[in-house]
């Protein structure tokens, strides 16, 4: 909605997405990152996208950065891409699907988005069951990758993850209580959407009077 109706890019709202990420990766460890080994799992969509701005944010603020493809380079869509080529003139490792973990301290789970539909595929699903099984600490970035957003159905496999940060407003299928497993703890994060579409959503006013990113459960 705030695309077509306000003209808001795709790339200002993956921006301040990945942006919110980078904020709750660092309180999750302890308010610094400087030094510290983190691997995003990057998908082909703008999910990816909002990952790769949060791996540059993490590596400008003294992390070691990984992203981990979850397919090939040729099959990111255009605003994805950018970041990655962002990203990889930084200097950040860049590898495939297979790549190793290591000592990273941090999983940021940004391989599916909202609109994903059914069990998530090779080689997305072979990386999602590497994430869960490496018991490291997992960021979902929007859903969980392998949740549907709209029923709250847990796919197989599904990140388990330790929290998700959704944007805007929490998605309907966080609702179902079978969600609640692989979502971990649930923020929701504001990424500049026009005070209308909450009222679109039956809400008065913006929920981020107070702050631009908050703890629902």
């Amino acid at each position: 909605m705030s695309i077509e109706e306000f003209g808001i890019s795709v790339l200002t709202l993956m921006e301040n997405a990945g942006w919110s990420v980078a904020k709750l990766a660092r309180q999750m460890l302890g308010g610094t990152v400087e030094g510290k080994k983190i691997c995003c799992l990057v998908g082909k969509g703008n999910n990816g996208g909002d990952g790769l701005v949060a791996v540059r944010c993490l590596r400008n603020w003294g992390a070691e950065l990984v992203a981990i493809l979850g397919g090939e380079r040729g099959e990111l869509r255009e605003v994805p891409a950018s970041e990655l080529a962002m990203v990889d003139r930084m200097g950040v490792r860049v590898v495939g699907a297979e790549g190793a973990f290591g000592d990273a301290v941090l999983l940021i789970d940004a391989l599916l988005g909202y609109g994903a539909k059914g069990d998530p595929r090779e080689p997305t699903a072979g990386l999602i069951r590497r994430a869960n099984a490496s018991r490291i600490p997992i960021l979902a970035v929007d859903v969980p990758s392998g949740l549907d957003a709209t029923s709250g159905a847990v796919g197989d496999p599904c990140i388990r993850a330790k929290a998700t940060v959704t944007f805007a407003l929490p998605k309907t299928g966080f609702l179902n209580p079978s969600a609640r497993g692989p979502t971990g703890e649930l923020y929701v994060a504001d990424i500049s959407m026009p005070e209308p579409v909450y009222r679109r959503y039956s809400q008065e006013k913006s929920i981020f009077t107070r702050d631009t990113l908050f703890r629902v459960w």
